[in-house]
């Protein structure tokens, strides 16, 4: 189970109630009102816990899992071992994830304000808020109801927060408009100076940074990752977007809906992703750049040129990832016979 120090378990549930929750089957021989208390994986698991399985290659934990219940796909199910109830879904890892849910519910929210806030007079604060230990919220900030906002965290002048966000340990926000339900992790910078400079022979001439930043509703930011304001037009995230630790956002970035960025991805000035483009580990993308709706971009890569919706680029500059696989299987080919030949040589 999980540390009890730091997470607090609800519950316990029947198999019909886990299968309500997790939009999933109960087979005729399961007992809907068995009783489970917690999650576990299927390594550990025992009799009163609840599983998934999403990869085979864990048929063999699968097969000798002793969790009471677990979430498949009905393919496993003859595998499952005798006892073990199933929960059967095509979208077990999901399910899997709304149980959980259940199980550790978010902590409710206490509508309190700290003596230690520093809030400004013109400030607007929504209703049941939290506000922790050494905030700061600056002039005519508007917040919205059943806001979190944690120690130490700064919200400067102008700033609007929708409803039900949260702002993590540490986050600074200034030049933005955030929307409902966004998760702004510890240490986030939104709304810094973008990276802009009129570039010259005499020196580097600063070029004010007068844009925004506007987050648009569910937005997840991961910790210590930077948004930057717009230079004139406003940086945008779209709806639903997942943004992960260490990620950095330049100015005049566009996003689209449902977007994932892995952590250390970066987003150079003005390069824009559609709907639903996901952008893995370490991956960067060029300034003035599109990547088309759907579209992926493997880990390390470097997107140098626009990308069309659908399609899966990598490599350093990212090509169509066959092309690439190709090019790297000739490499590894001509590397190993330049070897045979430099041993027949000798």
């Amino acid at each position: 189970m999980a540390d009890p120090r730091f997470f607090t378990v609800a519950g316990p549930f029947t198999l019909r109630q886990l299968a309500d929750i997790a939009g999933a089957e109960i087979p005729d021989t399961a007992d809907p009102e068995q009783i489970f208390t917690d999650v576990a994986p299927l390594d550990t698991a025992g009799t009163g816990d609840v599983s998934f399985l999403n990869n085979r290659r864990y048929i063999g934990q699968f097969e000798n899992s002793g969790a009471g219940a677990c979430i498949a796909e009905s393919r496993f199910a003859a595998k499952a071992p005798e006892g073990m109830a199933l929960l059967l879904t095509d979208k077990p890892h999901r399910a899997y994830a709304k149980v959980a849910q259940a199980f550790y519910p978010s902590p409710k929210r206490q509508a309190d304000i700290h003596p230690s806030a520093v809030i400004d007079s013109s400030a607007v604060i929504g209703a049941d808020c939290e506000i922790c230990a050494g905030a700061v919220i600056g002039a005519s900030v508007e917040l919205g109801q059943r806001c979190r906002i944690e120690a130490n965290a700064v919200i400067e002048p102008g700033v609007v927060i929708g409803d039900d966000c949260l702002i993590g340990v540490g986050a600074s926000l200034s030049h933005c408009m955030i929307g409902q339900g966004c998760k702004v992790h510890p240490g986030v910078r939104i709304g810094t100076r973008g990276f802009g400079f009129a570039m010259d022979p005499e020196g580097y001439e600063d070029v004010p940074q007068l844009g925004r930043v506007i987050i648009e509703n569910d937005v997840e930011i991961g910790a210590n990752s930077t948004i930057d304001r717009g230079a004139g037009p406003d940086t945008v995230i779209g709806t639903g977007t997942k943004i992960d630790n260490l990620v950095q956002i330049g100015h005049n970035v566009r996003l689209g809906r449902g977007c994932v960025l892995v952590a250390q991805a970066g987003m150079a000035g003005s390069s824009e992703l559609e709907d639903f483009v996901v952008i893995a580990a370490g991956s960067g993308v060029n300034g003035h750049t599109k990547v088309g709706k759907g579209a992926q971009v493997a880990g390390k890569s470097a997107v140098m040129r626009d990308v069309p919706p659908g399609h899966t680029v990598g490599g350093i500059p990212a090509i169509p990832l066959k092309d690439y696989f190709r090019l790297v299987t000739m490499w590894q080919r001509q590397l190993k016979e330049k070897g045979q030949r430099g041993k027949v040589d000798e």
